[in-house]
């Protein structure tokens, strides 16, 4: 797999910074004390998104920002294993939540009490983990004495918030909308067939309106950032190549891993989000309020092509 350079971080950190100036000084200007600032990060899974997430931890948390910095993956928000089974067996006839991924496979709830603990700066905050690799690689959420704990008394409080994952900042449509792209994407299955690229098209129009239905749930996520991050391919079928570099390095350096045949099951099952989300993230998640989200526009190697402020 090809050494991924980070040339991401050089547009993000100026950005966020200065959402974070912005942000104290309104609190500041009512003699009041800033509240911890939220940071969503999108990205196509392979596209470089732990490579960034590290770098700007750390440059946040050292000086001259010397900002206390945690970073929360909505990987470790998934359900524990037994309710993600339940969630599948009531579903049979849906592809799309016979396994963790989509929409609905998350502990909003969860999310959203972890979040409000955040923003209260509240002590001693159990940070959620979650095990890919138990019960074979379905995975299952860890016991709570093995969750981070972070505002520990004594400890700096956390002041910066970076939620992360390829699904961050997503935002449901509403059922017309998605059923016009569903039928879009059918008909184009239906004349192309085996040339068809996509998922969406394969689908049940049911399925996709269940998961869209449980994406609005997500909403009380996203409404907490003050910026937006979010790492765009300038075509999402680079995910299926930069899984299988992954695989493959996995392969190499552990001797495990997914062959290509599992990557491509695996991809196809979370690409149907991309095929009905990605045009709403790329016109920007805010509505009205501008310059809070920065899209970069990377090429099949991962570099960046393109900045735009949205």
């Amino acid at each position: 797999m090809p050494e991924i350079v980070d040339d991401k971080s050089e547009h993000c950190i100026p950005f966020i910074v200065e959402h974070i100036k912005q942000h104290r000084q309104q609190y500041e200007d009512r003699g009041e004390s800033p509240t911890p600032f939220f940071v969503g990060l999108n990205g196509v899974q392979g596209a470089g998104k732990t490579t960034l997430v590290t770098t700007l931890s750390k440059t946040l948390a050292s000086p001259p920002h010397s900002l206390p910095t945690v970073v929360l993956s909505i990987d470790d928000l998934y359900l524990p294993h037994s309710e993600q089974e339940t969630l599948a067996r009531s579903h049979l006839d849906n592809p799309l939540v016979q396994h963790r991924g989509q929409p609905s496979t998350h502990d909003v709830g969860l999310g959203v009490r972890l979040f409000d603990a955040l923003a209260k700066s509240e002590t001693n905050i159990r940070l959620p983990s979650y095990d890919k690799s138990a019960f074979s690689g379905s995975g299952d959420r860890r016991p709570g004495n093995e969750w981070e704990t972070v505002n520990a008394e004594g400890k700096p409080a956390v002041e910066v918030i970076v939620f992360e994952g390829w699904c961050v900042g997503f935002r449901s449509l509403d059922d017309e909308e998605a059923e016009r792209k569903w039928r879009a994407a059918k008909a184009e299955y239906e004349s192309k067939g085996a040339e068809y690229q996509g998922q969406l098209g394969k689908l049940q129009l049911q399925s996709v309106l269940f998961v869209n239905a449980k994406l609005r749930e997500y909403d009380a996520l996203t409404d907490r950032f003050g910026a937006f991050v979010h790492i765009d391919a300038e075509d999402t079928q680079y995910v299926y190549a930069w899984r299988l570099e992954q695989e493959a390095a996995l392969r190499a350096t552990r001797g495990t891993g997914m062959t290509e045949e599992q990557v491509v099951r695996f991809v196809n099952g979370y690409y149907p989000a991309y095929e009905l989300y990605t045009d709403r993230l790329r016109n920007g998640i805010f509505g009205d309020e501008k310059d809070k989200q920065l899209r970069l526009v990377v090429g099949k190697d991962r570099k960046v092509k393109g900045v735009v402020k949205i």
